[in-house]
């Protein structure tokens, strides 16, 4: 590759930006038709068509026939990474992982149980072993793995690539993911917290497709939320965006795990909820109370009605200040359908400003807890086309 940069302004320049807003077009949607790159990404059919040619001819995209709205087209694609993909999505108590093709169709997916309490190396060393196991199932070796997407329900730091907290996930304080894994499989590895990769498996394949701006709403064991905004997922200037959970709601609550006082998760997460049940239903799981609550126990749909309003107010100044088209809430609460969404939309409408919430519409998630896999998937896949395309450049 030539050492020395275009000149900003000169013809290659504007070829070369062209290039990229073509190859950033196809990376974010997916296959599209030559018309369809045009469109999104504003460019003139004549530089689309010149520019599909040049990246055709260097191997960056490939053409396939296909049908649209009736119609033979050509779709022009990323050129393929080549091997499989692994998409792995840590829960509060469990991690999922699976394995797809090039072009993301999951092919194999396992669960193991985890302790809450557990550390990284026995997180990491889980992780493996099921990547092996499943790379048997589909006939290949984890040599065959071309990249990795890894989520935690915990903050990740996108400066440092650290993850964890003192609080949430101890285990993982301060593990750089990326480069410890290569101690167990030689892939290269994206990190991301999963209600982010929630929020980008709708995106692309769930409640979120062709949302601009919109939010994912993770209610589990905690509160996460996953923003999207201009199409992509927001993750702010150090990755945290979207925490939710701990947006003080009252200043004088109860302490927070985290530290500080009157966080949304000391009100609405599991422990808050199935310790206000424990006087009355006695040790209880978090689905237990969803499964009685939906079973008409007055006593679980209270706790969860409840959660619904106090989530439905911190919502509110989520929808004041990003003003979302769309808000998405998946995770084990949502599994209580409307006895969580009535109670959090009445909530919504009655603190958001009145214009803010009527334009805001409330959706259950599309995927179930398979969102942060496939989010993982894709995120895999960029990682892969990412490699793929720095290797034919150079």
């Amino acid at each position: 590759m030539n050492a020395s940069r275009s000149a900003p302004g000169s013809q290659t320049s504007l070829r070369e930006a062209n290039r990229a807003r073509v190859l950033g077009v196809v990376r974010q949607h997916g296959p599209l038709t030559q018309v369809e790159i045009a469109a999104a990404s504003g460019l003139s059919a004549a530089t689309v068509s010149n520019m599909v040619r040049e990246l055709d001819q260097a191997g960056m995209v490939g053409l396939s026939r296909s049908i649209r709205n009736g119609r033979r087209a050509v779709l022009v694609s990323l050129a393929s990474g080549g091997g499989l993909l692994a998409g792995v999505a840590f829960g509060e108590r469990d991690v999922r992982v699976a394995i797809a093709d090039e072009s993301r169709e999951i092919l194999a997916q396992q669960s193991m149980p985890l302790q809450a309490d557990h550390a990284a190396d026995d997180g990491m060393e889980r992780v493996a072993r099921l990547l092996a196991d499943l790379s048997e199932t589909v006939s290949s070796g984890v040599e065959e793995i071309a990249a990795i997407g890894f989520g935690l329900p915990t903050p990740v730091d996108s400066v440092s690539h650290q993850a964890g907290s003192d609080a949430v996930l101890p285990g993982w304080r301060g593990v750089n993911v990326a480069e410890a894994m290569t101690g167990y499989l030689r892939a290269p590895v994206a990190l991301d917290n999963t209600a982010n990769l929630a929020a980008l498996g709708e995106l692309r394949n769930g409640a979120l497709q062709g949302v601009q701006n919109g939010c994912y709403l993770k209610f589990s064991y905690g509160v996460g939320a996953g923003i999207v905004l201009n199409g992509e997922i927001f993750r702010g200037s150090a990755g945290t965006a979207g925490e939710i959970g701990h947006v003080t709601i009252d200043e004088n609550g109860p302490i927070c795990r985290c530290g500080n006082r009157g966080c949304l998760d000391t009100f609405v997460g599991s422990r808050a909820l199935i310790s206000s049940l424990a006087a009355s239903h006695g040790p209880l799981r978090l689905k237990d109370i969803v499964h009685r609550a939906l079973a008409d126990d007055v006593g679980c749909r209270r706790a969860i009605e409840d959660a619904g309003r106090r989530v439905g107010v911190a919502v509110a100044g989520l929808v004041n200040l990003l003003n979302p088209e769309v808000i998405v809430v998946g995770g084990l609460l949502a599994e209580a359908g409307d006895l969580v969404l009535l109670p959090l939309r009445e909530a919504l409408d009655r603190c958001a400003i009145p214009s803010a919430a009527a334009t805001v519409e409330l959706r259950p998630a599309a995927l179930g807890d398979e969102a942060d896999v496939l989010g993982a998937i894709h995120l895999a896949s960029l990682l892969s086309h990412s490699h793929a395309t720095q290797s034919l450049v150079n």
